[in-house]
């Protein structure tokens, strides 16, 4: 990450490039609201397209007007170039240009040719006024995920194992929830009311999975809420009240959820009850060993590679033989492009969460390397390598942590920048 801080401070905010900043994000929300909206059947996949494309020509052409070819570390530097020449070879050893697959390369975000450009956010300069549009937009899709909630409630609590509802509420969370989680972890420099109100979005999100028995949702949002009361405990000097009434509350709140889980356990939460000692990847996961030849453990498959699977029920009437997808994040990044991508990734991540965590003068280092932490905890439970703001805020949190300026900021420095020019704003978390 191009770390140019300390000269929008300097010499204010270039307009053209606030201007395309704007439309970067505009673009990339447009876009995720209509595979949102299609995927939850509210409006056809072909509306849904034609939002995208109205969201792809604002984000495609201001996303290559900010790029920046130029890094302070050299070691994330030229491990990046590495990183993206490798995409190149992924991306030409399976990219067709046919009806299906150029949809697929615009369209889809799981599989998709965005989701392998999330890296070059590396290269977008940070700055305090970046930054800010990063909270707001996390912000905005909160907002949304409420009240997508509110619109297909019946679909969310829904008791049955329905495939529908499945989809809804597993691509709420991963593109307009679980980015709040990025706001809890930093409440430091937010205003109360809106690290309360993503507090909430969390909240929402794990009662939402525990009725749906997403049972990989429930622990992301969990723990994302016990890593935001670690910080919060850090930024008030660990009070002794505040660490009691802390412990007390998480004894109240698990001994309520308990006692409400035995009074629901066959309405409410039926499907839980059912599913919580199942081992539903067991299968497809072996089937994935047994296909994968030692060329392709090395290298992968390429863009849109599959194995063989068949049996699996992936929705109405669809059964499959052949998949593109699979639910491990780690074996999904090996199926693509092999244990030469994953470990360049890993190079490139894990010392960033060093960096952030103990190298670094300021919270907001530490909590983004936690949240670096949490996405490799992640990837087993579910595959977070999506073209969403989730993963986004990865690799902006490497840019952060890889960025020396950034490292050795206190808290107040990079407080008055985003709350307020005018005066530091005293910590205060929740």
């Amino acid at each position: 990450m191009v770390s140019s801080w300390h000269n929008e401070i300097k010499n204010g905010t270039d307009p053209t490039r606030e201007i395309m900043v704007k439309l970067l994000w505009i673009g990339f929300i447009i876009y995720t609201l209509g595979y949102v909206t299609s995927t939850a059947e509210a409006i056809s996949y072909v509306a849904g397209n034609f939002i995208q494309v109205i969201g792809l020509m604002c984000f495609v052409p201001s996303f290559v007007y900010l790029l920046s070819w130029k890094l302070e570390n050299k070691y994330l530097s030229e491990l990046l170039l590495i990183y993206i020449l490798w995409i190149i070879v992924i991306l030409l050893r399976g990219i067709k240009f046919d009806y299906d697959t150029i949809k697929q390369l615009l369209f889809d975000p799981d599989g998709g040719i965005f989701l392998y450009l999330i890296p070059l956010f590396l290269l977008i300069p940070l700055t305090p006024s970046f930054l800010k549009k990063v909270f707001f937009v996390i912000l905005v899709l909160g907002v949304i995920y409420v009240i997508y909630d509110i619109v297909f409630i019946k679909n969310l609590i829904y008791a049955g194992d329905n495939m529908r509802s499945q989809a809804i509420i597993e691509r709420f969370t991963q593109f307009l929830s679980l980015p709040c989680g990025y706001l809890i972890i930093t409440s430091i420099y937010h205003r109360k009311k809106i690290s309360l109100f993503a507090l909430f979005v969390m909240a929402l999100t794990f009662l939402l999975a525990v009725i749906r028995a997403r049972r990989g949702l429930m622990f992301m949002s969990l723990s994302m809420m016990i890593v935001a009361m670690v910080f919060y405990q850090i930024n008030n000097k660990a009070k002794v009240v505040n660490i009691v009434l802390s412990f007390f509350f998480v004894l109240i709140v698990a001994f309520g959820s308990i006692k409400l889980y035995e009074n629901n356990s066959k309405t409410t939460f039926s499907l839980i009850t059912e599913r919580i000692g199942q081992q539903t990847r067991k299968e497809v996961e072996h089937y994935f060993y047994r296909d994968l030849t030692t060329k392709d453990w090395i290298i992968g498959k390429g863009f849109n590679g599959k194995y063989f699977c068949p049996g699996v029920n992936e929705g109405p009437g669809r059964i499959s033989i052949y998949r593109t997808v699979i639910e491990t994040g780690y074996l999904q990044i090996i199926l693509n492009g092999g244990l030469i991508s994953l470990i360049i990734m890993l190079l490139i991540v894990i010392p960033s969460i060093i960096k952030g965590i103990f190298y670094s003068k300021n919270t907001l280092a530490k909590a983004v390397g936690c949240w670096i932490f949490l996405f490799l905890l992640y990837m087993y439970p579910g595959s977070m390598t999506v073209f969403s703001l989730y993963y986004i805020l990865v690799w902006i949190s490497v840019g952060i942590c890889y960025s020396k300026t950034l490292l050795n900021l206190t808290d107040e420095e990079i407080a008055k920048e985003l709350l307020s020019r005018d005066k530091i704003v005293q910590r205060s978390g929740f």
